[in-house]
C-alpha cells in the first residue's frame, strides 16, 4: 500500500492520524459542535489569532495560557526567539476565522506539524472559551479533516473560495467589506493589516500586482466556472 493510500484510508476514519508530507499544501478545516457559535466577541476571535501564530511553532517552552499571562518584554523575547531560530512547523498560507468554523491553508514543514499545530490550538482555544463561559465538553468536532493541494491552479482558487467564505457564508453582505473583514487573510493580501503568520510570496507569484489579484478574487464568473476544479479540496 502507497503512503497516497494510507492517507486516503485513514482520512475516512473518525479519528485518525493524518501522514502528512513536508513541503505538500493541505487545506484543513474544522467546525464546532453542533454549529455553535465559538468566535462571537472580537476577543474571541483575536484570541484564535494569536493562539494559531504561537502554536505554529515547535517545542514552545510553555502553554499559551501561560505565555499571554507575561509581560510584553517576555513575551517578545520567546517570539523572537522562536522566530530567529526557524522553528515553524508549518507555513500558513490563507487562513478565514469564521462563526463557527475556521479555515487554514498550510505548508507542512516539520514532521507531524499539522497534526501538532491544529492539536495545540484547538485544545487551547476550547479550554480558553469553556472557561470564559463556563462550558464544559468538546468544543471541535472529534477531528479535523483535510485535503492535499496537487496543483498550482488549485492553490490559487483554493485561497480564493478561503478568502471568499465571509461573503458566500452572509457574515459579511457586500463585496467591498471583505477588504476590512479582520479575521481573514485577504486584508493582509491587500495590505488593509498584517498578520505575523501569513506568508504571502507564493501567492504573490501568481499576479502582478495586489490589483490582479483583487480582482481574481471578486471574478464571480470566473470563480463559479472553476469551482469544480477544487470541489474535492471543499470539505465542509
Amino acid at each position: 500500500m502507497t503512503d497516497v493510500e494510507l492517507g486516503f484510508i485513514l482520512e475516512l476514519m473518525p479519528y485518525r492520524y493524518i501522514p502528512f508530507s513536508i513541503g505538500e499544501i493541505y487545506h484543513v478545516y474544522n467546525r464546532s459542535v453542533g454549529k455553535l457559535p465559538i468566535f462571537i466577541t472580537i476577543q474571541d476571535y483575536f484570541r484564535a489569532y494569536e493562539t494559531l501564530d504561537y502554536y505554529r511553532f515547535m517545542k514552545v517552552p510553555m502553554r499559551f495560557s501561560y505565555f499571554k499571562r507575561q509581560v510584553q518584554y517576555t513575551k517578545n523575547a520567546i517570539l523572537d526567539g522562536l522566530i530567529s531560530n526557524n522553528k515553524s512547523m508549518v507555513t500558513i498560507l490563507a487562513f478565514a476565522l469564521m462563526p463557527n468554523h475556521f479555515h487554514l491553508v498550510l505548508v507542512q514543514k516539520k514532521k507531524d506539524g499539522i497534526s501538532e499545530l491544529l492539536r495545540n490550538f484547538q485544545n487551547s482555544y476550547a479550554k480558553y472559551f469553556n472557561t470564559k463561559r463556563k462550558r464544559t465538553g468538546a468544543l471541535f468536532q472529534s477531528m479535523f479533516k483535510s485535503k492535499r493541494v496537487n496543483k498550482d491552479e488549485q492553490l490559487m482558487h483554493l485561497v480564493r473560495y478561503v478568502h471568499l467564505n465571509p461573503l458566500t457564508s452572509r457574515v459579511i453582505e457586500k463585496h467591498e467589506e471583505l477588504e476590512n473583514y479582520p479575521w481573514n487573510s485577504f486584508t493582509d493580501y491587500m495590505g488593509k493589516r498584517t498578520y505575523s503568520f501569513v506568508e504571502k510570496e507564493m501567492m504573490r507569484n501568481y499576479f502582478k500586482s495586489i490589483h490582479s489579484l483583487k480582482k481574481f478574487t471578486f471574478d464571480q464568473a470566473d470563480y463559479q466556472r472553476n469551482l469544480d476544479e477544487i470541489k474535492h479540496l471543499m470539505i465542509e
